[in-house]
C-alpha cells in the first residue's frame, strides 16, 4: 500500500515512501485522524543520513508484520528532524525526560492531543540486551491506550508539566570572571591525552573552540589557545577527518578522534572551517590553513547543489555498510599502489592487518606530516582516483537555510583571508539562493532543487542567515545585504522575543505545539537564541542601532545560566559575550575594490573578539561608512567603537598598530 510520503520535499521521508507502514506527514489532517479514531500517535524522527535511522527502518519499518500493527493500532506519523526542529526540539526533551538520554531515531508515543507519554529511540526487531523488541514495545503501548488510559493519561500530564517548566530567562551580562571561570571549567573537562573535552563519543566542539580563540585574544591566555591548538590538531590528524579530500564527519565513536560516525554534515564542516580559520589567524599554523582549503573544496566540490546552495549531508553508508567508502585495507594499498608505496602509506595512514575499524578495514589518519610532501600528493592522487570507483554515499540535497548561513559566514570570510576568490563567490551565490528561494515569500527554512519547502523558518535560520548577509555585505560592499538582515532581525525582535526575557525558537505566529519551544543551549549548531545574538551585535555594529544591541544583550543574559554552569553547551553564547566585552570593534575598509584589497585583508585578519569588517566604495549606503571617504587620495581604514572612530589609516602597518594602540 503507498503511504503519503512519495512527494514529500524531504528525502529522509522520501526514504520511506515505499514502507508498508501507512506513514504521515505532520500536519492538521494527521492529527485529526487520530482524534478521530482515537488512537495514539506514533512518531518517528529522524534524518537522511542517520546510520541507525536506516537499520531501524530496514528491521522494523520495511516488515510487513510490524507495519500492519502499526497501520491498525496508531496514526503513524514520519518527520524530517532537520525540516522541522521545532517538532523535534519538543519531543526531545520529552525523551530526555522519560528516558535520560536522547537520539535519533526518536520514537514518540502521543495522546491524539500531541502530548507524550511514552518515548525511545532506536528499537531492534527482538529483544537485544535488556532492550525490549519494537513489536512488544508497540504491543504493550497499544494495550495501555486500551485498557488504562487514565494511567496513560497521567503520565502525559505529567511529561507536559515538565515541558512546561520553562527555562529561567533572569540573568545579566556575562562579565569577564565568569569567561575566566567557563575557560576554568571547560579546561577541567579537557582530555589531555587525546584532545577534545570528555570522553566517547566525541563531537567537533566548534563553538566551544571558538570562544576559547576569542578569550585568547582578549586575555591572552595560553591556556585557552592550548585547548584549541590540541583539540584542532588531534580532530585533523584522526579518521574523523577526511584525509584525501577534506572534511569532518560527523563525530568520533572513540576517545582518539580515529574511528569517525562517517556521515558528513553541512553544519559541521561550515562550523570547523571557521574555527581552523580563526586558529590560523591566531597561530600561523600550517595545518590549519591546509584544513581551511580543503574543507572549503570539499563544500564546494562535495556539497553545492546546481542552483549554487548547499547540500545538509552525506551518508555514512555505502554497499550496505558504514564507511565502505572511506575504508582501506593493507591489501588493497599494495595492490593500488605497489609494494613500497602500499607498505610507505600503510604506515603512515594508521592501516593495519586487524584494522582500525570494522571487518579488517582501517580509517585512513595522518598523525604527522609525510616526510615527503611530494610522494603523498602522488600516493593520494591515487588513492582518491581508487575511492571514485567506488559506491558514493548518498546525499541529502536538501538545503537548510540556517545551515547555508554558516556555510556563508565561513566562505565569505576565508575566501578573502586566504585569497580564494572561488570561497567569495560560492558564498555570495548561495546568498542569492537563500534570498531568491527561501526568502521569496514567506521564509521557508528547506528548499530542494530551487524549491521552497513548506515549512516555516525557525529562529535559528533568521540568525544565521542575518549573520551571512552581513559577511556577504562585508566582502561585497553592496548595501543591499544589509537591508537584507535588517529584515530578518526585525522580525526576530517583534516575532521571537520572550517579554519574560531572550527568545523562543518559533514566532508567535508559527504553528501552535503543545509548547512553545525556547532552548538556549547550543548543540551541534548554534541554539536560535545564540545565533541571533551575534547577528544582532554585528548589525547594531554597523548600523549604531540601540534596540539590536539590547535584543542581543538580552538574549546573552536568558543563557547566562547555561553559559555558567554548563560552558560546553554554550559556547556560541560565550564567543558573543567575548565580542560585547570587546566592543566589538566596527572597521570601515573604504576604497575600490582594488585598493582596498590589503586593507580589507588585514582588517579581517584583526583577532579582537566579533569585529565587523564591511569593506565598500566611497559613499557605500550604510551607517558605519556615513562621512567616511579616502585619506589623501588612498584607501582607508576606520577603526571604531560604538561609532567613537580612532585616526583612520591608509596602510596595513597602521592599521595593526591603532588595533593595537
Amino acid at each position: 500500500m503507498p503511504n503519503r510520503l512519495a512527494n514529500a520535499t524531504s528525502p529522509y521521508l522520501q526514504q520511506h515512501a515505499d514502507n508498508p507502514v501507512d506513514w504521515w506527514e505532520w500536519s492538521p489532517e494527521a492529527l485529526e485522524l487520530a482524534r478521530t479514531l482515537d488512537r495514539p500517535i506514533l512518531l518517528s524522527v529522524g534524518y537522511a543520513a542517520c546510520h541507525w535511522c536506516h537499520v531501524m527502518a530496514h528491521e522494523s519499518f520495511e516488515d510487513p508484520a510490524t507495519a500492519a500493527y502499526m497501520n491498525d493500532h496508531f496514526v503513524n506519523i514520519k518527520v524530517d528532524r532537520e525540516e522541522r526542529p521545532d517538532i523535534d526540539a519538543v519531543y526531545m526533551r520529552a525523551t530526555q525526560a522519560m528516558t535520560g538520554q536522547g537520539g535519533w531515531p526518536m520514537t514518540c508515543i502521543l495522546t491524539p492531543a500531541g502530548e507524550p507519554f511514552f518515548a525511545g529511540t532506536y528499537f531492534p526487531p527482538e529483544p537485544r540486551q535488556g532492550t525490549p523488541a519494537f513489536t512488544q514495545v508497540l504491543q504493550a503501548l497499544a494495550e495501555a491506550w486500551t485498557d488504562r488510559r487514565d494511567e496513560v493519561i497521567t503520565v502525559s500530564k505529567d511529561v507536559m508539566a515538565h515541558l512546561d517548566t520553562s527555562i529561567d530567562p533572569s540573568g545579566g551580562a556575562l562579565a569577564a570572571d565568569d569567561l575566566d571561570a567557563a575557560v576554568a571549567e571547560l579546561a577541567r573537562g579537557y582530555d589531555a591525552e587525546a584532545g577534545g573535552f570528555g570522553t566517547s563519543p566525541k563531537f567537533p566542539p566548534s563553538m566551544v573552540l571558538e570562544f576559547l580563540l576569542r578569550h585568547h585574544a582578549r586575555t591572552g591566555s595560553q591556556q585557552s589557545l592550548d585547548l584549541v591548538a590540541g583539540t584542532c590538531e588531534a580532530m585533523a590528524r584522526g579518521g574523523m577527518y577526511d584525509q584525501l579530500t577534506g572534511g569532518f564527519a560527523r563525530y568520533s565513536v572513540d576517545r582518539f578522534w580515529r574511528v569517525p560516525h562517517f556521515e558528513k554534515m553541512l553544519y559541521d564542516n561550515a562550523q570547523l572551517m571557521r574555527v581552523y580559520l580563526h586558529w590560523w589567524r591566531q597561530s600561523g599554523s600550517p595545518l590549519a590553513e591546509r584544513v581551511v582549503r580543503e574543507t572549503g573544496r570539499f563544500l564546494l566540490d562535495e556539497l553545492r547543489t546546481p542552483e549554487g546552495a548547499f547540500a545538509s549531508a552525506l551518508d555514512a553508508d555505502s554497499d550496505g555498510h558504514e564507511g565502505t567508502f572511506y575504508v582501506f585495507n593493507p591489501n588493497q594499498l599494495m595492490r593500488l599502489l605497489g609494494v613500497d608505496d602500499g607498505a610507505w602509506a600503510a604506515q603512515l595512514l594508521g592501516v593495519t592487518g586487524p584494522g582500525t575499524f570494522e571487518r579488517g578495514f582501517s580509517t585512513l589518519q595522518l598523525r604527522a606530516d609525510p616526510d615527503d610532501a611530494d610522494r603523498w600528493e602522488r600516493v593520494r592522487a591515487q588513492l582518491v582516483a581508487a575511492r571514485a570507483a567506488r559506491t558514493r554515499p548518498a546525499r541529502d540535497d536538501k538545503v537548510v537555510a540556517s545551515w547555508n548561513g554558516l556555510a556563508i559566514s565561513a566562505l565569505a570570510e576565508a575566501g578573502v583571508l586566504l585569497d580564494e576568490p572561488d570561497f567569495t563567490a560560492a558564498a555570495v551565490a548561495a546568498a542569492e539562493v537563500l534570498h531568491d528561494v527561501h526568502l521569496a515569500d514567506r521564509f521557508s527554512r528547506t528548499s530542494r532543487d530551487g524549491v521552497a519547502g513548506a515549512n516555516t523558518a525557525v529562529l535559528e535560520d533568521h540568525g544565521s542567515v542575518a549573520e551571512a548577509f552581513v559577511s556577504v555585505l562585508g566582502v561585497t560592499g553592496d548595501a543591499v545585504w544589509l537591508d537584507r538582515a535588517r529584515t530578518l532581525l526585525d522580525r526576530v525582535v517583534d516575532h521571537f522575543a520572550d517579554p519574560e526575557g531572550g527568545f523562543f525558537d518559533t514566532a508567535d505566529d508559527a504553528e501552535a505545539l503543545v509548547v512553545r519551544p525556547k532552548d538556549a543551549s547550543d548543540n551541534a549548531y548554534p541554539s536560535g537564541t545564540s545565533a541571533a545574538v551575534h547577528a544582532l551585535l554585528a548589525v547594531a555594529a554597523i548600523t549604531g542601532e540601540h534596540r539590536y544591541r539590547a535584543a542581543a544583550e538580552a538574549g546573552i543574559g536568558s543563557a547566562a545560566a547555561i553559559a555558567t554552569g554548563a560552558p560546553r553547551f554554550a559556547g556560541w553564547t560565550l564567543a558573543a559575550a567575548e565580542a560585547v566585552l570587546a566592543g566589538p570593534l566596527e572597521v570601515a575598509v573604504v576604497g575600490d575594490v582594488e585598493h582596498r584589497a590589503d586593507l580589507h585583508r588585514a582588517a579581517l585578519g584583526l583577532v579582537s573578539p566579533g569585529a565587523v569588517v564591511v569593506a565598500g566604495d566611497v559613499g557605500l549606503d550604510v551607517p558605519l561608512f556615513d562621512q567616511r571617504g579616502l585619506v589623501d587620495g588612498r584607501a582607508a581604514a576606520y577603526v571604531c567603537e560604538g561609532f567613537v572612530c580612532r585616526q583612520p589609516v591608509t596602510t596595513v602597518d597602521g592599521l595593526v598598530a591603532v588595533v593595537s594602540g
